[in-house]
Formats: structure tokens, sequence, C-alpha cells
């Protein structure tokens, strides 16, 4: 193992590299807020966008001027000259240093099946491209990063040449040698025995990384190369990049950090990797990854009964970290998997102590199980859980009781939309209130009316938002009788909060996950 340099040169290629995932697309102003979070985390470059390209790129070239981002981050990328051109004559190359961007980075062929077939010149035309054009960039910008684009297929076709094309890069002063595993291809132990050939021919130059995850090995390949001595490494937030994406920053940052004790960013920066991967979904409307490494949903969620009950005594038990190094958060899931810990752990969070050795901890353990098995899931609408265990151990005041609702989804012509129609029968104290509401729907009918009912006596009720309403057939072979599960995601000033229901009619499903949000939002508003 090379000695090794614990400070390391962290390079983000979400705004170029990972728009070109299929199901990203950034607006300007989402690009510019992502380079200001980026800044913040604490990332060293960051690449704006290819300004010889498209309209897009140019545009956020100039709009990062105006933002808070510190400008001497910013980096465009490009190719190295064409063949038939100078760099003066060059329009792409003209394009990189209109932009203002205080770092250019290059990318050059390096596999001579590229050279031949793709660009269709002499293999020495290659590398008076690559010296040309960094030596020419090197008088105008900051720093010229160099991106050995294919680099180890090319060394393993043709390790002669491709060692010449970093030769070539070195003779003209670029600041950065970067290896890129392009088709993301390379296996683990290929990529360090190519490194350490490469290491014999450039001594002490400086050295990069930049891999693809079409093998599933960009994050380990990205770790090892640091571990044999490279210092700049390439990445994407959330591993977004073309076809399979890239390596992944928010695994190879703690990994490399909190595993190896490298100085990626600072401690207190390392606990907003959380916030900033789910801002960088939330920019570009992209579900996100529960399973991801460090940053998801699920990453230190426990949902087996042995585990919790371990967990309880010593996190590390089935943690290999502490979730607040990375601002996520340990845990607990209620399932028909848990067994009294769970309920005892999730019952804490409620600010309830529960007796493990009293009978209703016994009756809930049972009635959970029993919830689930026709339905009811929990990971997503812990409100529901809430009111379950507190209904369960006498800690719940009801706020009203239903006596009827009727729903009416009405269709009047073929070419006007349904007429909905909702009545509701509520018992609030010693008061009936019976009214009536209209929707676009029959859901939201019922919604209204429910609301229209309530609202007269709880006026919080009116700061109360629906945010999101999912619905899963849970017995598809049932077709049109299958059991409907919906989810509801509700939100107020201060909270956002799940609820279930489940039912053979999805009205019916709709409206136990209603009453769950309603009665969630009115306890909470008295006592907490």
């Amino acid at each position: 193992m090379p000695h090794e340099d614990k400070t390391l040169v962290l390079y983000d290629t979400l705004l170029r590299d990972g728009t070109q995932s299929e199901d990203v697309n950034f607006t300007v102003q989402d690009k510019v807020r992502i380079a200001e979070e980026l800044d913040d985390f604490g990332i060293d470059f960051i690449e704006g966008g290819w300004p010889g390209s498209n309209p897009r790129d140019i545009e956020f070239f100039n709009e990062v001027k105006k933002s808070k981002v510190n400008p001497a981050k910013i980096c465009a990328f490009g190719s190295t000259r064409r063949a038939k051109k100078s760099c003066e004559n060059d329009e792409s190359i003209q394009a990189l240093l209109q932009s203002g961007a205080a770092n250019i980075t290059i990318f050059g062929k390096t596999w001579d099946l590229h050279v031949t077939e793709a660009l269709k010149i002499s293999l020495e035309n290659n590398l008076e491209l690559i010296n040309d054009t960094i030596s020419y960039l090197k008088k105008k910008v900051s720093n010229v990063f160099y991106d050995a684009e294919h680099f180890f297929d090319g060394y393993k076709a043709n390790p002669e040449y491709a060692l010449k094309t970093l030769k070539a890069a070195m003779d003209a002063k670029a600041d950065c040698l970067v290896l890129c595993d392009t088709n993301g291809g390379t296996m683990p132990d290929e990529l360090v025995d190519i490194i350490k050939k490469v290491r014999e021919v450039t001594g002490e130059y400086p050295l990069g990384i930049h891999c693809h995850n079409d093998s599933e090995c960009a994050v380990a390949n990205s770790v090892l190369a640091v571990r044999n001595g490279i210092t700049h490494i390439q990445g994407t937030i959330n591993g977004y990049g073309e076809r399979c994406g890239n390596a992944n920053l928010c695994s190879v940052i703690p990994n490399l950090q909190l595993k190896y004790g490298y100085d990626c960013v600072e401690d207190e920066n390392l606990k907003k990797l959380w916030s900033l991967s789910r801002l960088v979904n939330e920019l570009g409307n992209l579900k996100h990854n529960i399973h991801q490494p460090y940053v998801g949903r699920a990453a230190f969620a426990h949902k087996g009964g042995v585990h919790v009950s371990a967990i309880l005594k010593n996190a590390r038990t089935y943690e290999h970290i502490k979730p607040e190094l990375v601002g996520n958060t340990q845990r607990v899931l209620v399932s028909d998997l848990s067994g009294k810990s769970n309920l005892m752990y999730k019952a804490k969070d409620f600010g309830l102590e529960l007796d493990s050795n009293d009978p209703k901890m016994n009756s809930l353990l049972e009635k959970l199980k029993e919830l689930e098995n026709k339905g009811f899931q929990y990971e997503g609408a812990e409100a529901s859980f809430e009111l379950l265990v507190r209904k369960a151990i006498g800690n719940f005041t009801k706020f009203f009781d239903l006596l009827s609702f009727r729903v009416i989804d009405e269709k009047r012509s073929a070419i006007e939309p349904p007429f909905a129609e909702a009545t509701v029968m509520l018992r609030v104290g010693g008061d009936i209130e019976h009214t009536a509401a209209i929707g676009n729907g029959p859901v939201n009918a019922l919604d209204n009316s429910l609301r229209k009912a309530l609202e007269k006596f709880y006026p919080s009720l009116k700061t109360m938002d629906l945010v999101d309403y999912k619905v899963r057939i849970l017995t598809g072979k049932d077709g049109t009788k299958a059991i409907t599960r919906v989810l509801i995601e509700s939100k107020d000033e201060t909270d956002t909060w799940g609820t279930v229901g489940v039912a053979h009619n999805i009205i019916d499903a709709s409206y136990q996950a209603m009453v769950d949000s309603i009665e969630y939002k009115l306890f909470k508003d008295t006592y907490k």
C-alpha cells in the first residue's frame, strides 16, 4: 500500500454526468440550488455541465455566478479539440472559456479502439490533441483536470498506448490525471493492479478516479483507488449517472471518512449528508431509495424482535455506525415479526412507558399481528400505530363517533365527469352533526364532508392538508374484489404523519386512514 495522504479532493459531477441518467432532469434553478448545497456541504469541485453542448448548461454558468457558490469550485466540462481545428478556432474549446468557470475538465481518448474507430484519426494525432488542449487551457484557468476516458478498458487492450495518453497530459501540466472506468466493467482486483502499474510511470503525479456502476463496483472501486494512493474522487450524490449510474458519493464519503479516517468533509457537514441526498431527489422529483446505504430511510431501521431487543441494550449490535453521524436516525418498525421489544421501543417514542409484564402488552401484540395479517402495514403509517397503542392501553379519549356515512358517485352523461357527494353523521360530545359535501371524487367528497362536520368543533383541522394518497391492491388474483390498502400522508404547520386503512371497499379503507389522520391531528394538538 503506498503512502497515504488522508486529505482528499471531492469532485461532484451530478450536474453534468448525473443528468445523463434517463430519469434525471434538473432545471437551471435546480442546478444552482444543488450547487449551493454541494458547496455548503464541503465538495471541493462542482462540475456544472458542458457549455458547448446545450443552452441550459450555458445558462447555468451564467446564473451560478449570481449565486452564493464559491466560484473557485465551479468546473466546466468538455473534450479535447477537434482534429482539424486549433484550440483558438474550436467553438467547443472557446465555449469552455466563455463559461467563466475557474476550472475546466477535459476528457480525451485513451482506448486505441476509440481513437481509430470513433475519432478516425491516428494514435499519434490523438496524443497531440490531448497535449495541445491542456497546454492551451492551462494558460487560461486555475485548474485543468484530465479525464482519461475509458482508461481501464484502454489499458487492458493496449497498456503502452494508454500510458502514453497520460504522459501527454502530464507533459502539458494537467493538474490531475483522472482514471475513468467509463463502461463500469472493471473488477476491483483489476483496478488495483492497473493503478499500481500506472504509479510506476506517473510517480507522485496527482491521480483521480471516476467510476461507473455497471457491474455494481463503483463505490468499492473508488474506495480501493483511494486506498492505493489516489486522492481525487469523482462521483455523484445518490449515484445518478448514465446507464447504471456513477460512484455514489453518499456511500463513498462516509466509507472513506468513517471507516478509514480520511478527511473528506467537516464532521458537522457529514451530518448534512442525509438531507443533501433527499434535497437532490426532491428537486429532481425522484423517489427516495429507502434501502440506500447510510442515507436511506431503512438504513438504520429494525424490524425483527431479536434485533430490536439487542439494539435496546446496545445499538452497535446491529448498526455499523451511529446513524446521526450522517444525519440519519435509528428507527424501529412494527410488524407481525415484532416482539414486545419493538412495542416498548416505539411506545417510548410516544412518551409511553410500557411494562412487558402488563397483560395489555400481550393483547396489543396479538391485535397488531391480527391487523397485519389482514393487510395493515405500519412502517409508513406510524400515526395509525401510535393511535392503536394508545387506544389499547387506555391512553386515548375519542373526539367523535361515526354514526353513518354515505357516498354517491354519479355520472350524468358520457361527456361530463362524474359527480361525487358524501353525507356524514357524527356525534361530538352530546351534539349530532349531519352534513353533506361534494368533491371531485368519492374520497375527496368524503374528506370534505368529514371536515365540514368537524371544523365547527375543532377549528385547527383547517390547518391540516393531505399531501399524499397511495392505494395498493393486496390480493391481485381477486381482481376488483381485492383487498385494498390505503396510505395517507398528512401535514400541518409543524408535522407530517402517515396513516393506513385496509378493506375490500376502497372508500372504507380511505375512511379509516382519513379518520386516523384527523384523530392524530386532534390528539397532538390537544395533548402534545
